[in-house]
């Protein structure tokens, strides 16, 4: 019996979507009225400009310390080349022979924990890809194959990257640990820059915790959570911090960057870092 959502032809497809005979005969490549298009188009404007500030940060090679900051960007940095930071996160583990900026070494790990995480993944998907570009909005690929081939099946290593995030996420705390101290490297004083540091810190480690592999980690394999009460708890309060995760993504992301920007600018000679005591 005919309903009159039936394709005439079952194997036709109509530009801009996968559309067969099982599928409702829709004119259009979509229903909805709404500015659909908004969300996907400034996912991709605001990664875009993170993408372009920090690979030009990553390659400058200069203006990162700023007594007693170091940009984010460049720490911990691991190369003979890095300036020298008084008991700051200086490992001369590459020497010499390492002739570009030192911040592409320790970049890959918190941009590879980013790529990969599950929230990027559907922002970079839909921003730039249109995989799908919005929900009930038709893709223009005509197959799908999900993670299963390459390079898309690298997105699998997200849990080994949040170990390492786990380590970077330390060598900041121990910076803004760091940042409680003067121009001269004595204790008990706090700048605005110290501020800015303390907030991002705050991001980073909220973001970090919030993730998809951290909540299954703490609690996903556990059968009877009534045996393990400490881990119950954490993953009640790992849980609270996934269900914010999109927003903490975005929030660590331009808080990193307002952190190496705020360095740039106090080693650069813009302004002089003011100090509250």
């Amino acid at each position: 019996m005919a309903t009159g959502t039936e394709s005439p032809d079952t194997h036709a497809a109509a530009p801009g979507g996968e559309r067969t005979g099982r599928r409702a005969a829709i004119p259009g490549h979509h229903l909805r009225t709404d500015r659909w298009w908004l969300a996907p188009a400034g996912t991709a404007a605001g990664l875009l400009a993170f993408v372009v500030y920090s690979t030009w940060r990553a390659f400058a090679d200069a203006h990162y310390y700023a007594a007693p900051y170091v940009s984010p960007f460049y720490s911990p940095c691991l190369a003979e080349r890095c300036r020298t930071m008084h008991a700051g996160p200086n490992a001369d583990l590459f020497g010499s022979w390492w002739a570009i900026s030192p911040a592409i070494i320790i970049l890959i790990f918190p941009l590879g924990f980013r790529l990969t995480c599950y929230y990027y993944r559907k922002a970079y998907y839909r921003g730039f890809w249109a995989s799908p570009p919005a929900c009930a909005v038709a893709e223009p690929h005509k197959k799908y194959t999900g993670e299963t081939r390459f390079p898309l099946i690298l997105q699998n290593v997200h849990r080994y990257f949040f170990y390492a995030a786990l380590l970077v996420a330390g060598v900041l705390t121990y910076d803004t640990v760091l940042a409680f101290r003067d121009r001269h490297y004595h204790w008990g004083h706090m700048g605005l820059g110290t501020l800015v540091f303390l907030v991002n810190i705050v991001l980073i480690w909220a973001y970090t915790l919030s993730c998809h592999s951290c909540r299954h980690i703490v609690g996903g394999k556990l059968k009877h959570f009534s045996q393990h009460p400490v881990r119950y708890k954490a993953w009640v309060f790992i849980s609270r911090l996934n269900a914010r995760h999109m927003l903490l993504a975005w929030a660590s992301l331009v808080s990193v960057a307002l952190a190496d920007f705020y360095v740039y600018l106090v080693a650069s000679g813009v302004f002089a870092d003011p100090r509250f005591f």
